[in-house]
């Protein structure tokens, strides 16, 4: 049950950085937590384990905060700023994954220890390099019109657990089917494929629910940057 409870809180651990880098930071603390938690569910994606009975892959809860971010991004900012912020999450996977190809090319010295490793976490196949970027892709902009959408339908502030699962849902659905598609149909048996995609699905699902709370916090918090200034400080500028 070790990973049960550790991958329990590691995901309360995510969202509740997502709220500090909000907080302390504003919409652009979101965007900087969608780029960097792209790279890093991306690096976590090569480790594999066994959790809820289940094989997956490492990195769906920190993954799943993107969706939250941007969901945040929309109902606060807007869709443009939404939108925004998963074209700099894609840009920075893009970029790590070409600076890494570089790097990796260097001959390392005698004396170096890391360049095995390094080849192991970012020596990804083309496969898996496009399939993650795709799927971040069209999911993440699935999921900024989806909320959208449902937003018209259901406006009030207590149904933002509609408008954030709806989309997330369903979008990470696509997110899904898009990167195990490509990245393993015909390098596993169907059975074994069906079974990433519905393992994978279900944690995304699980965490996405979980996710929920926190982006009620995130409605009620404001940023450092957007509070207003006292008569003191407006004195004092003045």
């Amino acid at each position: 049950m070790f990973n049960e409870f550790w991958g329990l809180g590691f995901a309360v651990a995510n969202f509740i950085l997502l709220l500090i880098m909000y907080k302390c930071f504003g919409k652009t603390g979101l965007f900087a937590w969608v780029a960097l938690s792209t790279v890093l569910a991306n690096i976590q994606v090569t480790k594999t384990i066994e959790i809820i009975g289940l094989t997956a892959t490492l990195g769906n809860s920190l993954y799943a905060s993107t969706f939250l971010a941007t969901d945040i991004l929309n109902e606060k900012y807007g869709k443009k700023d939404a939108q925004k912020a998963v074209w700099l999450g894609f840009s920075s996977l893009l970029i790590m994954i070409i600076v890494m190809q570089f790097g990796m090319k260097f001959i390392p010295a005698e004396s170096d220890f890391a360049n095995e490793s390094m080849q192991t976490i970012f020596g990804l196949i083309p496969q898996i390099a496009i399939a993650s970027m795709l799927a971040y892709l069209a999911s993440q902009h699935l999921d900024v019109y989806i909320f959208a959408a449902i937003r018209k339908v259901f406006p009030k502030d207590s149904q933002f657990w509609i408008r954030n699962n709806g989309s997330t849902l369903i979008s990470q659905l696509l997110d899904t089917l898009i990167f195990t598609s490509i990245a393993f149909y015909g390098v596993y048996p169907l059975d074994v494929w069906l079974q990433i995609f519905v393992s994978t699905y279900v944690l995304k699902f699980i965490v996405s629910v979980f996710s929920t709370p926190f982006g009620y916090i995130a409605k009620a918090l404001k940023p450092l940057d957007e509070e207003v200034a006292t008569p003191a400080d407006e004195k004092q500028v003045s």
